[in-house]
C-alpha cells in the first residue's frame, strides 16, 4: 500500500483534444479544466496501480488558476497524505512551464476489480 508522502508524476503536452472547447467546459482553445482534473486523477491512480493496487476515485475537489494553450507541457503531481484501511488521500497539482495551473485534494479507494465489476453487474 502507499505510504504518506509517496508522490508520482505524469507529463502531457497539451493537444487540441484537451481544450474547453472539444470537453465543451468553454469556449477557448485552452487546456481545459475537465483535461487538468483527468490528469490529476491519473497520477493518484497510476501511483497506486504501481504498487499493484486498483482504485477507484471517490472525491476531487480543485482549483485551475491559470490557463494555458495547447502545445504546452503540463504534468500532474500527486502525494499521498493520507492512508486509512483502502481509503487514501492525495495533494494533487498541475504546472506547465510558468509554474503551476492548479491543485487540490483528491481521493481514492483501493478495490478488488473483479468484486467491484461483480456488483455493478448484478
Amino acid at each position: 500500500m502507499a505510504n504518506v508522502n509517496d508522490t508520482y508524476k505524469v507529463e502531457i503536452i497539451v493537444q487540441d483534444s484537451d481544450t474547453a472547447i472539444v470537453h465543451k467546459s468553454g469556449g477557448l482553445p485552452v487546456y481545459a479544466t475537465p483535461a487538468m482534473v483527468a490528469l490529476m486523477e491519473n497520477a493518484a491512480f497510476t501511483l497506486l496501480k504501481n504498487e499493484g493496487k486498483d482504485s477507484v476515485g471517490t472525491q476531487m475537489n480543485v482549483n485551475h488558476n491559470r490557463a494555458c494553450l495547447v502545445g504546452a507541457n503540463v504534468y500532474a503531481v500527486a502525494t499521498v497524505t493520507e492512508v486509512n484501511g483502502n481509503w487514501v488521500k492525495f495533494d494533487v497539482a498541475a504546472f506547465d512551464e510558468k509554474g503551476e495551473i492548479g491543485n487540490g485534494k483528491h481521493t481514492r479507494y483501493v478495490i478488488d476489480p473483479e468484486k467491484f465489476m461483480d456488483k455493478l453487474n448484478k
